[in-house]
């Protein structure tokens, strides 16, 4: 191959070496690594069928690229000549820098015209090939003969390698090599340049005598018409074939063609995601380096919170928050000036503020070290200057709807061509496209935030340890978007230091479900306070149900823990059993209840089902998001709850974290989860005493005494006592005023605090009074109120139970415990 550079720069074919590239990065076991928009024009995949498939399958020029015979120095494009057709055999790349040529037919496109550049790579990174193309095809003349030979003979183009500074313009060439290497990092970006740099640089030789760098970038003339020869190509043209005719380019057309393609690529990448941190990753990801060499980009602190929509134009106290950068600077150069995730109010004289004010796109195409000085003057306990002066700055606003939801600052080293009047245009065009995506993020942020605060409010606080039981639960959004819905879990304190344990589920999802679900959660718990058996606490609640509406469907297990008798009362209106889990022996299984339907069916008859408990078996209680997997048997995700449930763990919140963990491997699950373990504990009778007292005033004087003499007998300290003593005194002389004719109960139970419960045969609640100053009645239920740790009443058909909790010291508590 003829090395020789003629005499002067080749000015009648700078035009034609301005050529669309398809550039493509291979990685060491022959992948595409990185597929630029390029590459899906000249071969016609897209990025995301193209990454990660063979090269050779998708670019059949790499077949040809070890073949030493396939390189320029065995021959070169002639289209009068034509040359060898690749063969289905492949090979792998080589270990050199290799050029030529090939001739591909492909069905739909007619015979293709590649000329090629591959260069090898080393280092670290996946990517182990650098391969240009371009179609030959732009090259011909209507007839089919390639034109531009002063002698007016057929014109052979021959793809070659050359050292950049062999042409006067070397240095601008080196600084726009890196704008084709298609979404890359910086320091991958420069390690394949500067080998490219080294190996040769890419050059397009005509009938072996003139010879132009091929210039691989969208940074075009503006005009056309200021080039030699310069033709306004056919209008009948087809855009593959517009400038076909002549050697040179519409580069006009060229230019524009190439902004709205970087701008439909970069629509793509930021439209996939509604979550507003990715997106706005994306947007920031997206310009650099292709279109600038920095990018960062400011959210309203409103926007960022995932707040309502922000109020009024920003000003001088308006907040934003940097939310990311990216550049193709060095590692850490802006991390400390700029850093991100900083919380700033910019001065009112700075572009900065004038672009967020108007809403207006704001271009300095240099900035002086005047307009640095001044700039950075405006910041305090900051320097500016040594990354803003003499770079291009570029200022576009993210909006919606005309509010300025933020900004993005776009920035040029200064050995990059400057900011201009179309780059203004199409940084607009970026931000009013990354400015509908953000917004739309923006919505949905803040709809999931309304969302998961109604959730996260309809779900009890369950207290970690009520009578005779430890309890742990866990709550987990489905995955569908939208993400709320009906499931719900609730533990009720009840008279004789009974628990309720509550799972449900409500068909469906949204905000129509979450509020249905607190409807019933409320039934329940007040249906539950009424004592009544859970057989009938479900037909109440599907009675209540079917008022609400047709709509209203949901399953419910419920169960009533008694741990002084160490049972389980169980009723199931179509819903997962429950998982029982023995201490004895770690066995566990799916206890085998009575399910009616599903709540709101109506018509149906529920069951209630007792279980013998041993202290410390656990009873699980979960909704079907947990062990439903689309296309498997429910069985066989019981079967998984029951393994994973029987697996030892050091505490409550462990094993249900243990039991997560192991079910959502399965995978597939999109509905919401809510998960209530209890540990059963049980009381010992040691720590439990009951009396009966007749309906005679002269039995307060003896609960007193009985009251006294049981915690002295518990070891419990003279103040607990005396405070105990007074609050039965006051619920006993209330019982025996009120009773009617059956007697009174006294029941005092001691585990980590201390529960006493006096019980009448009267339904009507107990409730506090206002007392005067001359009232003789009215103030026990306030010295109750006043002395206990928490207190209530609950009714039923056959009367009432009013009790108090009072706390214990702690090795008290540890004492109890012990026995």
């Amino acid at each position: 191959m003829d090395r020789g550079i003629p005499p002067g720069p080749p000015e009648r074919f700078a035009a034609a070496g301005r050529i669309p590239l398809a550039v493509v990065v291979v990685d060491g076991d022959g992948l595409v690594s990185h597929w630029s928009s390029g590459a899906r024009r000249l071969f016609g995949p897209t990025r995301d069928e193209a990454v990660g498939q063979p090269a050779a399958d998708l670019m059949p020029v790499a077949g040809a690229l070890a073949r030493q015979e396939r390189s320029v120095a065995h021959g070169g494009y002639d289209d009068r000549d034509g040359q060898d057709e690749l063969g289905p055999e492949l090979h792998t790349l080589g270990s050199y820098a290799t050029a030529g040529c090939a001739k591909l037919s492909e069905p739909g496109r007619g015979r293709l015209d590649v000329l090629w550049w591959a260069y090898p790579l080393v280092g670290p990174g996946p990517g182990r090939h650098l391969v240009l193309a371009a179609d030959a095809a732009q090259f011909r003349s209507a007839d089919g003969e390639a034109t531009g030979d002063p002698g007016g003979g057929a014109l052979r183009i021959t793809p070659a390698f050359a050292l950049h500074t062999e042409f006067p313009d070397a240095d601008r060439l080196a600084r726009r090599l890196p704008d084709i290497l298609p979404n890359m990092g910086p320091a991958a970006a420069g390690r394949i340049v500067s080998q490219v740099l080294e190996l040769g640089y890419p050059v397009l030789e005509f009938s072996r005598h003139e010879r132009v760098p091929v210039t691989p970038d969208w940074g075009v003339p503006k005009r056309a018409q200021d080039h030699p020869g310069y033709t306004t190509p056919d209008a009948q043209d087809t855009p593959r074939r517009r400038a076909a005719p002549r050697p040179e380019l519409d580069l006009e057309y060229a230019e524009v063609r190439e902004r709205l393609e970087f701008l439909n690529e970069v629509s793509g990448r930021i439209g996939s995601s509604l979550d507003l941190s990715r997106t706005i990753r994306e947007v920031t990801s997206a310009a650099v380096p292709r279109f600038t060499d920095f990018a960062g980009t400011h959210l309203r602190a409103a926007v960022l919170a995932g707040e309502g929509f922000p109020d009024g134009p920003p000003d001088v106290t308006t907040i934003w928050h940097r939310v990311w950068v990216e550049h193709n600077d060095e590692p850490g150069r802006w991390d400390d000036t700029v850093p991100v995730g900083e919380a700033i109010a910019f001065p009112e004289h700075t572009p900065f503020f004038q672009c967020m004010v108007t809403g207006e796109p704001v271009l300095i195409p240099r900035i002086s070290e005047e307009q640095g000085n001044r700039i950075s003057g405006e910041f305090e306990k900051r320097d500016l200057r040594p990354l803003i002066n003499h770079r291009s700055m570029l200022l576009v606003p993210l909006k919606a709807r005309d509010v300025v939801l933020g900004f993005m600052v776009l920035m040029r080293r200064p050995e990059r061509e400057p900011f201009d009047a179309m780059d203004r245009t199409t940084g607009a065009e970026l931000a009013a496209r990354a400015g509908l995506v953000l917004d739309n993020a923006r919505m949905y942020t803040y709809q999931e935030n309304v969302a998961e605060t109604l959730q996260d409010s309809m779900l009890p606080q369950v207290a970690p340890r009520m009578a005779g039981c430890d309890i742990a639960t866990r709550y987990l959004p489905g995955t569908r978007l939208g993400r709320i819905g009906g499931d719900w879990f609730d533990a009720v304190k009840l008279p004789g230091s009974r628990t309720a344990l509550v799972v449900g589920d409500v068909m469906g999802h949204g905000l129509n479900s979450a509020a249905m679900m607190g409807q019933l959660r409320t039934a329940v718990q007040t249906m539950a306070t009424m004592e009544m058996p859970p057989a009938q606490l479900l037909r109440n609640l599907d009675d209540l149900a079917q008022r609400l509406g047709e709509q209203y469907l949901a399953t419910c297990l419920y169960a009533v823990y008694d741990p002084i008798r160490s049972e389980v009362q169980i009723a199931n209106a179509g819903h997962i059993p429950p998982v029982l889990v023995r201490a004895e022996d770690g066995s566990s299984e799916v206890l085998d209840v009575p399910t009616g339907a599903p709540i709101g069916v109506g018509g149906v008859a529920f069951e209630t089902a007792t279980v013998r408990i041993r202290p410390g078996d656990r009873l699980v209680l979960c909704t079907d998001g947990l062990v439903e997997v689309r296309g498997e048997d429910i069985g066989d995700g019981l079967a998984a709850l029951c393994a994973s449930a029987a697996h030892p763990a050091a505490s409550m919140n462990d094993a249900c974290d243990t039991i997560i963990r192991a079910l959502n491997t399965r995978g597939g699950r999109k509905d919401d989860v809510a998960l209530l373990m209890a540990r059963l504990n049980g009381i010992p009778t040691d720590d439990v005493a009951e009396y009966e007292l007749a309906l005679d005033p002269r039995e307060v004087r003896r609960a007193r005494r009985l009251v006294r003499d049981r915690l002295l007998g518990w070891d419990l300290p003279g103040t607990v006592v005396d405070t105990a003593e007074l609050m039965v005194s006051e619920l006993v002389t209330n019982a025996v005023n009120h009773a009617r004719s059956r007697r009174v109960g006294l029941r005092l139970v001691r585990t980590d605090a201390l529960l006493c419960e006096v019980l009448d045969d009267e339904p009507a609640p107990a409730t506090l009074l206002s007392a005067g100053r001359s009232d003789e009645f009215g103030r026990g239920l306030r010295v109750v109120s006043a002395l206990a740790r928490e207190w209530g009443s609950s009714s039923s058909a056959h009367g009432k139970t009013v009790w108090f909790e009072q706390a214990l010291p702690h090795t008290t508590r540890t004492r109890a415990k012990g026995r």
